[in-house]
């Protein structure tokens, strides 16, 4: 609904009351045409002030009405509506003003916003554009390339900036309403035939041409295949190039393609599948998000490398007073320097004051003794981390919870080193891990439910997807790449190069392929944990028992690059050629190049021609299928889990909406077909042979996604 009062006297103030976000949906809409009519109409109304109930402006249109017939009046001729109203209309701009609402700001005549509000056009995030005269009105108001910027990356403005940028008039610290009302009371009786944004002149640059030429290269790069961006260059040249009208056409185009595309259709599933991973649960069981987080006002974060120092300054940054233990004194001088850089550079960005104060820098482990939780960030190693527990167990004070930061180690087994396993649960950062938006909570059989519920709410004030996953080998996200990598491997053993690998899987979207992300992470961090399993067989370069560990098939090509002192980025060699030690542009390597061709012949493989397509299938169906065998152990409790884990923690493109999503849109007997197929080829790659999962929901007609957990849950009941 939208209330009418009259305040001041002259003053009509229309308020938005559809919570949470007063977002447009159809009722809200015509609510608005209704009581702006009416505000028009009464005489002794001389300006109208436009807000949100509970301090927030407006989201933007209601999500749920994507893809559906509309009810209400549209959009863009209610914003007509305002704009072309001849008493003044000010939007009184609190917490958020978001893709429609934005546009319906951008639709009144002057725009006053708190400091703290944040302003957008993001609907380039869900595969779409502003649609609501965003594309049109933007760039008349601050110019072609800032609001190219705002609209192709779809991020948030702050208030300041938006004020530099000249599409907010006034910003106060103060209440907004109140300065929205005297605002409009200054301006009461003026005419509004300078203020209305659609007549503006659009300010181009003398080659225009050649403005939008660069920008659409930028974002073609950027972009990674997805068509939303794209088509958001193309509407502000629209309004660069046409009269407005005409501009608004095109807008209206553009938007009608890209509403019904995949891609949209992805990211809107996409955008309801993160709420889905936030509402956890143990599959199978009931009551896991019911239960309540204990408050938690003091942590310890246990070991200062790369990771303990980014997952430090994301406690810090969630307000959190920090304990910062490392053993080592040169590694604590460092930390203690890395960690300040960081909080530094992150108030800097944010216009805050650094939060210095509230770390404490710690060699003894007894300093960790009276926090509310300990996250133990020491090396991957299950030895060290079992030896850290016991004396945490020791240390700390009764009821403390003890997390671990592990990309795959046994949760139960660290458990078990401490006299309360209950409080003891996986949180799996992402480096860097005060940057990185996934979190994996890994709970172990013994994990109480407030101990995962604490831990899931810690990573949602960090700002991070918080995703509750089981406890195995790997938990999800690795126990995929895992199939995926060996995969890659195999790949090149069979006559493919890394430049064809990485070059179809970035042609997808990844960000980077393969090999380009294996000479980024360092090849021999790999080596090195293989080594430890007893995989890596020194003096072991040809024959069948070369290419066998444990019965599975096995590429040793990686442990060879390592033997040669290939390490990737860092050594200035790997699965490419680099400038110099830690260069960053990959460049083909003929020695590598000789290298496949040598290491098959002594191997007697003959390579063959492999295409990108075959790429594409081996690579992702492989990590498909250990996807849909996750769902079946109950290692993820859906497939949303899934896919929120693998676009934010593992770069698969999100407008593709996640490796389980794209199943569900190429088809599942699509990919059932596939991977019996290469299973057919490849005996000894026991990975390929697709998940008894997969067949039933083919023979049950592949059902929608959306409710593939009902029928998880169902086969788990007949278990």
């Amino acid at each position: 609904m939208a209330q009418f009062t009259r305040v001041s006297g002259i003053v009509g103030l229309i308020t938005l009351q559809n919570p949470p976000v007063n977002a447009l949906s159809g009722a809200l809409r015509q609510n608005i045409i209704d009581v702006m009519e009416r505000a028009l109409s009464d005489p002794k109304v001389k300006s109208v002030v436009i807000c949100g109930q509970n301090g927030i402006f407006c989201g933007g249109a209601d999500i749920s009405e994507f893809g559906k017939k509309m009810g209400g009046t549209p959009l863009v001729p209610l914003i007509h509506s305002l704009e072309a109203s001849n008493k003044p209309v000010v939007a009184a701009i609190e917490g958020v003003a978001l893709g429609g609402g934005l546009e319906l700001a951008l639709g009144c005549h002057y725009r006053i916003a708190h400091s703290k509000a944040r302003l957008g056009l993001p609907e380039v995030t869900l595969g779409m554009m502003p649609a609501a005269g965003g594309t049109q009105r933007l760039p008349r108001l601050i110019g072609i390339p800032a609001a190219l910027n705002i609209i192709t990356t779809g991020r948030h403005v702050t208030a300041a900036e938006a004020l530099q940028l000249g599409f907010v008039d006034q910003v106060t610290d103060h209440n907004t309403v109140d300065a929205a009302v005297k605002f409009a009371l200054s301006v009461a009786g003026q005419s509004m035939d300078a203020r209305r944004i659609s007549n503006f002149p659009c300010p181009c640059p003398s080659d225009v041409d050649a403005l939008f030429e660069e920008m659409m290269q930028k974002v073609r790069q950027s972009a990674r295949g997805a068509i939303a961006p794209i088509a958001c260059v193309q509407g502000v040249r629209a309004a660069a190039t046409l009269p407005y009208s005409q501009g608004m056409q095109r807008e209206a185009e553009l938007m009608a393609t890209l509403v019904t595309s995949g891609q949209a259709y992805a990211q809107r599933y996409f955008f309801f599948a993160q709420r889905a991973a936030g509402r956890w649960r143990m599959p199978g069981g009931a009551g896991w998000d019911t239960s309540k987080p204990r408050a938690v006002h003091k942590a310890a974060v246990i070991g200062l490398g790369t990771m303990g120092r980014g997952i430090a300054v994301a406690l810090v940054q969630t307000g959190l007073s920090v304990v910062a233990v490392e053993t080592q004194e040169k590694q604590l001088m460092e930390a203690k320097q890395a960690v300040s850089g960081m909080l530094e550079r992150g108030a800097k960005r944010s216009g805050a004051a650094p939060a210095l104060d509230r770390i404490r820098y710690s060699q003894n482990l007894q300093a960790a003794g009276d926090v509310d939780l300990v996250i133990e960030a020491v090396f991957e190693d299950m030895n060290l981390k079992k030896k850290v527990f016991k004396q945490l167990s020791a240390i700390c004070k009764p009821g403390t919870f003890l997390y671990t930061n592990t990309s795959g180690l046994d949760i139960d087994q660290l458990a078990s080193e401490t006299s309360n396993p209950e409080l003891v649960v996986g949180m799996h950062f992402f480096a860097p891990a005060h940057v990185m938006k996934l979190l994996e909570v890994v709970y172990g059989p013994r994990s109480s439910p407030q101990a995962v519920a604490t831990a899931m709410q810690l990573g949602k004030k960090m700002g991070k997807a918080s995703v509750a996953v089981g406890n195995c080998r790997g938990f999800v996200g690795n126990r995929m790449l895992k199939h995926y990598k060996d995969q890659s491997y195999f790949l090149l053993e069979e006559g493919a190069t890394p430049e064809l690998v990485d070059g179809a899987l970035e042609e997808f979207g990844f960000p980077m392929g393969p090999f380009r992300m294996y000479d980024l992470s360092g090849i021999d961090v790999g080596w090195r944990f293989r080594k430890e399993e007893g995989l890596v067989v020194p003096g072991l370069a040809s024959g069948p028992s070369a290419r066998v560990r444990r019965g599975l098939r096995y590429s040793p090509l990686g442990d060879l690059l390592c033997d040669q002192g290939r390490f990737g980025q860092k050594t200035g060699r790997g699965w490419y050629q680099y400038d110099k030690p830690g260069g960053r542009v990959a460049r083909s390597d003929p020695w590598l190049h000789s290298f496949l061709e040598e290491y098959r012949a002594k191997n007697g493989l003959v390579a063959r021609r492999v295409d990108r397509q075959e790429v594409l299938e081996r690579c992702l169906y492989a990590l498909i299928n250990e996807g849909f065998r996750i769902l079946e152990d109950g290692i993820a409790a859906g497939p949303e889990d899934i896919d929120v884990i693998y676009v934010f923690g593992y770069g698969w493109p999100k407008h593709r909406g996640g490796p389980m999503f794209y199943a569900n849109m190429v088809g599942l007997a699509k990919v059932l077909e596939r991977l019996e197929h290469y299973h057919q080829a490849h005996r000894d790659v026991p990975s390929l042979q697709p998940c008894s999962l997969l067949r039933r929901l083919v023979a049950s007609g592949s059902p929608p996604i959306n409710t593939w957990r009902e029928v998880i849950k169902k086969l788990h009941s007949h278990l």
